[in-house]
């Protein structure tokens, strides 16, 4: 089963993060336009409360799904055992949500913006993308999101037109979901057997499945909370809407370096099942490399367009973000690392009750920092408390794992990406202080930053990027014979 070149299905992954890159370049000056800073604020907040729900009705399931099967991913029998067990305990868990979500909905004052939003926690019980992540099969579900997210741009500009369209935006979105997870259940036969009724036990490793759930309500706990207490605390929804606006851009960003991870999880089980330890950590101390080389150049390329982006991307009345974008610029690396170390090891190396405690440290960090900085800095307070959190969480990994893999030799492989980034910053500022906040001249500084980054990069002769170049000319020399 495992024919898949991580590669490969990194690059499914990447067309699927550029495709969610491209989607909010289309859609996000429109909406932020149509709902401005109150509109999208309301949005945010409902959705912040429907995740705790979502949390239920997931649970860990997906994760502790996409890794038993990883373990597993040659035998169709136990493939097929294992995925029915995960079925129907995401069924009931899933029920239990919708019903306490719907009894929830009807006592609020916007009780139908939370009512369309229960289609989420829907989409939630028929998901089966753990599985197609599991056997490695990343195509199928990059081409279903792929289809789906076109659909959804094109019912945004087609329904949505003034702020009286807040239940047509968030009730699309929402509906398109359950249908594309639907779409994947007709892949099926062709991976698993028919269930067995005899055998099935769906709560056989119901405590594995709490423990992995535990940092997921942590993580959106904190996630989540920013929104809420900015709404409650400063008492008006335009703070929630810049602070919702960074923190999706940023995300999009996170989502390029977050695409290795859902690709090295399977892998990384797989050879975990095989105790090849060895191969294990060869592929951690690739992924850290990644991070640095991609996550480092990312997040300060942000931080140094933002000025130049945000006016004509958002509009003048989200000047704000441009201020919360060279905070939370940061958290692009910063998750990276954590997805490598969380995500990646501790999670497909059966220790997600580390992963947890490091989690749970984030949170709390994150509650305290928010009850001290939002009343005086709102929103900037909401981002440094999320910056300090997430780096709080990386820490404590490393910490954590500091006998298995080096620490040292992590950190250190920063230096040549950390320089280049640097230089490339400086020089973007430069040459922004002689350009208009226009499209075409961020485009033009994206581009001079890619340019100053990489030459700087070949230059310094780094061992990672020029391994992977030689790969790459070797790939093509070998499809041109």
């Amino acid at each position: 089963m495992l024919k898949k070149s991580i590669k490969k299905n990194y690059i499914y992954n990447v067309l699927y993060q550029i495709l969610t890159i491209m989607i909010p370049l289309i859609t996000t000056p429109y909406i932020s336009r149509i709902l401005d800073a109150d509109g999208v604020g309301t949005v945010s907040y409902i959705r912040s409360v429907e995740t705790y729900f979502g949390l239920v009705a997931a649970l860990g399931i997906s994760k502790f799904g996409q890794r038993e099967i990883s373990y597993v991913q040659d035998d169709k029998e136990k493939r097929t055992e294992i995925f029915w067990n995960v079925c129907v305990l995401q069924l009931i868990t899933s029920s239990i949500a919708i019903i306490a979500y719907i009894i929830f909905s009807i006592f609020q004052k916007n009780m139908i913006f939370y009512l369309v939003l229960s289609f989420n926690l829907v989409s939630i019980m028929i998901d089966i993308t753990w599985f197609f992540q599991g056997i490695e099969q990343f195509g199928k579900i990059v081409l279903r999101n792929i289809v789906i997210k076109g659909i959804e741009v094109i019912f945004i500009f087609g329904v949505v037109h003034d702020r009286g369209d807040i239940v047509w935006y968030m009730l699309g979105p929402s509906l398109l979901g359950v249908i594309s997870n639907l779409t994947l259940w007709f892949y099926l036969p062709e991976y698993v057997f028919k269930p067995c009724i005899s055998k099935l036990r769906p709560f056989f490793k119901f405590k594995i499945v709490l423990s992995l759930f535990i940092p997921n309500v942590a993580i959106s706990l904190y996630i989540a909370l920013d929104k809420i207490m900015l709404g409650i605390i400063a008492k008006n929804s335009f703070e929630n809407g810049y602070y919702e606006q960074a923190i999706k851009i940023s995300k999009i960003t996170i989502g390029i370096i977050t695409a290795l991870g859902t690709v090295m999880i399977p892998r990384i089980g797989y050879y975990y099942g095989k105790r090849d330890f060895a191969t294990v950590k060869g592929y951690m101390y690739r992924s850290y490399r990644f991070v640095w080389f991609l996550g480092i150049p990312l997040c300060f390329g942000l931080i140094g367009i933002a000025e130049n982006f945000v006016p004509w991307f958002l509009g003048q009345n989200f000047m704000k973000v441009t201020i919360l974008l060279s905070i939370l610029g940061f958290l692009i690396p910063v998750i990276g690392l954590s997805n490598v170390t969380g995500t990646q090891y501790l999670i497909s190396t059966e220790r997600q009750n580390l992963l947890t405690l490091s989690v749970m440290i984030g949170a709390g960090c994150n509650i305290i920092l928010n009850i001290i900085l939002i009343p005086k800095y709102q929103s900037i307070g909401a981002a440094i408390a999320t910056l300090i959190a997430e780096a709080m969480i990386s820490v404590s990994q490393l910490i954590m794992v500091r006998k298995e893999l080096s620490v040292k030799k992590v950190c250190y492989s920063i230096c040549p990406y950390l320089f280049a980034s640097v230089v490339m910053f400086v020089v973007l500022k430069y040459i922004n202080s002689f350009l208009s906040p226009t499209y075409k001249h961020t485009i033009v500084m994206i581009i001079s930053g890619t340019v100053i980054y990489f030459f700087l990069i070949f230059i310094l002769r780094d061992d990672f990027f020029m391994e992977n170049i030689r790969s790459v000319l070797l790939h093509f020399r070998k499809k041109g014979k």
